[in-house]
């Protein structure tokens, strides 16, 4: 057999059980992130059948993913709100950042993965995933809720933190000198800068050079212009993550929803492959040693997640059983949890047991996330309805 038929083979193998594994996840109303990272560990090095084939289109299909997925991010929202966003939900921002990026950075100071692995398993466990999120308040009805502005806020914050952090993170892991990385930083929030300014005020001029009627000739035109921009960004070392998420932003009005439309069955497939090929990247059997350490951060970052809602939807006046549904629906970590990891991956220089430990706190709180969600409201309704009877 040729190896092109073996990598045919193996990758038809990997789209059919990710298909599987989506229609399982979709049968218990669970996100299917957690079974494709599963389906990665178990079918990469180290686990039962390893499918060195597929490892390479993986690789590059991965990154494709990862543009995509910030892509459709940037596209949900405008410049404007992402400004009037952050102006309301700054200070529930940094209580967030402070409250869940600080534990992931403790435990890799403990373990003797020093400020490198302190930065790297602090952005883990600080960002939240919005797509999880996002699924979760439309599956439960709840985008009518007078906290679901408040859950947006915060998510809005994190992905524009997400924006400086990126660039942060990827001029450390290049190991860059002090003096290469300042510049190197400059220039990077220097284009984020432009960026936004272009998007405030001529976000209408790069909707109108990428719209086309011609469905084909836009899609073309989009993933081109997604994938240069992400390109150039990562060259800079903006991160293409970042690049990508930009560029989202700068689409705006009915050009960003044709392309929303347009572009969420490939971000839906390539993102698939993107945490399959993430688990191709980690052994298994370095799982087990840091398992300890993953429920320990899932344990006290739910509770971080649930203190930022309910004293954040507090602010805004909204009652007990909304404040408890806010701080649920922030739980769930998921896709930028798992492309700051993979950055790690990429350049090598963070320590193995460091990924092991992303993968599995990742595996828990994609889980964690949606199941709270599901159960607080009832439980938070039961509580009140017991305080109200004994008194």
């Amino acid at each position: 057999m040729t190896a092109q038929a073996l990598a045919l083979l193996e990758l038809g193998m990997i789209l059919f059980a990710l298909g599987i594994c989506g229609r399982i996840a979709g049968r218990f109303g669970m996100s299917p992130i957690p079974l494709y990272l599963l389906g990665g560990l178990a079918f990469g090095r180290g686990g039962f059948v390893e499918l060195e084939g597929a490892i390479e289109f993986g690789h590059v299909a991965s990154e494709i993913g990862v543009v995509l997925l910030l892509l459709l991010l940037g596209l949900e929202y405008t410049a404007p709100e992402l400004m009037t966003g952050l102006r309301r939900s700054w200070t529930a921002g940094v209580l967030d950042l402070l409250a869940n990026a600080l534990p992931g950075a403790a435990v890799a100071l403990i373990l003797g993965w020093g400020i490198l692995g302190a930065v790297v398993l602090g952005g883990v466990t600080y960002i939240s995933s919005s797509g999880i999120v996002a699924k979760l308040l439309d599956d439960l009805g709840r985008l009518g809720n007078r906290e679901t502005p408040v859950v947006l806020s915060i998510l809005v914050f994190e992905d524009l933190a997400m924006a400086v952090y990126l660039p942060i993170l990827t001029m450390m892991l290049a190991g860059l000198s002090l003096l290469s990385g300042l510049v190197s930083l400059a220039v990077a929030l220097a284009t984020i800068t432009v960026v936004l300014v272009v998007a405030l005020r001529f976000g209408r001029v790069v909707s109108a050079v990428l719209d086309s009627t011609d469905r084909e000739v836009f899609l073309l035109q989009l993933i081109g212009a997604a994938l240069l921009v992400a390109g150039a960004a990562s060259a800079l070392n903006v991160s293409a993550a970042v690049g990508a998420f930009l560029l989202g932003i700068a689409i705006s009005g009915s050009t960003a929803q044709e392309a929303a439309k347009l572009l969420e069955p490939l971000r839906d497939l390539f993102a698939a492959i993107f945490f399959v090929a993430f688990g191709l990247s980690i052994d298994p059997a370095a799982i087990p040693p840091v398992l300890a350490w993953a429920a320990g951060l899932a344990v006290v970052t739910t509770g971080t997640k649930m203190v930022v809602g309910w004293w954040a939807a507090s602010r805004e006046g909204i009652a007990r059983a909304g404040r408890a549904r806010a701080g649920a629906a922030l739980v769930a970590r998921g896709e930028f949890s798992i492309v700051i990891a993979g950055l790690a991956v990429s350049y090598g220089t963070a320590d193995h047991r460091l990924v092991a430990l992303a993968s599995a706190y990742v595996l828990l709180m994609a889980v964690l996330g949606p199941v709270i969600a599901r159960v607080i409201e009832p439980v938070v309704t039961r509580g009140g309805r017991r305080s109200l009877s004994a008194t």
